[in-house]
């Protein structure tokens, strides 16, 4: 059994511990609100995003001189699999749920004879996918350096997986990322952003009910050779807000689970010292009465 001094420590090691996971649960908190009113903001200009690129891509769909972006290469025998994550830990199951999204749609691919390639952002989940698929990684961006996510960072890895896909290193690439709903509930998402996949849009509609029709300006081709890369720098950029109000909600949550734990063992690791400490006085007590009685 362990000494009343190691008990002490014990004690006093936990709470120190508590303090911290506190400290942590309120950092978590205070940044939280911040990233959650970030991604919210960016949701409707993406959606409206999609909507008018699908409106669009409608109206072109019979060109032939489409764009790669949307029509893809006509096969889909490479998958490069673009997986953001968080920077840091202590967050529960946030970058694992993601990593274990992808690594299932890897598998699955790769056992219907597909070749897949990974591109990470995020420390977290570059190390753990190359225990695994350490020579399908193609490229790692780290955003630990960053203070705020801003346009210019999703902007520039979209231009890489766009250098990649003129270059002809794949044909299909799918977004993964946490999509945030509250504090308690962060859903992995995995979204197909080259080709880009068209959704039935009512944007193209009246009030009445009626389909419009729309002239564009210029050519519908030359407006979609200027707006999907743009959009693909906005669902990226969209990805990692929701990544981080995620990360934050995961965090919170992961922390005041871990302070009441703490709490919890505090409350036991005390009641086993006062037992103990109780014990030995009970002790030392009998051995006095016992040699004032031999005496």
């Amino acid at each position: 059994m362990a000494s009343l001094k190691d008990m002490r420590v014990r004690i006093a090691s936990t709470k120190a511990t508590q303090k911290i996971t506190k400290a942590m649960q309120m950092v978590a908190a205070s940044k939280l609100r911040r990233a959650q009113t970030a991604a919210e903001a960016a949701r409707p200009y993406a959606e409206r995003m999609d909507a008018v690129i699908s409106n669009i891509a409608g109206a072109a769909s019979g060109s032939g001189s489409a764009p790669r972006l949307l029509t893809g290469t006509g096969d889909d025998k490479v998958h490069l699999l673009l997986v953001c994550t968080g920077e840091r830990g202590l967050c529960g199951a946030f970058n694992s749920a993601i990593v274990r999204l992808a690594r299932e749609r890897a598998i699955a691919l790769m056992n219907q004879g597909k070749e897949v390639k990974f591109f990470c952002v995020g420390r977290k989940g570059y190390e753990q996918l190359r225990r695994l698929f350490d020579r399908q990684i193609v490229d790692h961006v780290d955003l630990r350096s960053v203070k705020v996510l801003g346009f210019n960072n999703a902007e520039d890895i979209a231009k890489k997986i766009i250098a990649r896909f003129d270059a002809g290193e794949f044909d299909v690439c799918t977004l993964f990322y946490s999509h945030f709903k509250s504090v308690i509930a962060q859903v992995p998402t995995a979204q197909q952003v080259i080709p880009l996949a068209i959704e039935p849009t009512e944007t193209g509609k009246t009030a009445g009910g009626a389909a419009s029709v729309y002239d564009y300006e210029p050519a519908e081709d030359e407006i979609l050779t200027d707006l999907l890369p743009r959009n693909l720098a906005i669902q990226i950029f969209r990805a990692l807000l929701e990544n981080n109000a995620s990360f934050y909600g995961a965090q919170m949550s992961a922390m005041d689970n871990a302070t009441r734990n703490a709490g919890e063992m505090i409350r036991k690791q005390t009641l086993i010292y006062n037992r103990t400490r109780q014990a030995m006085i009970t002790k030392e007590l009998i051995e006095i009465i016992s040699g004032a009685e031999a005496i």
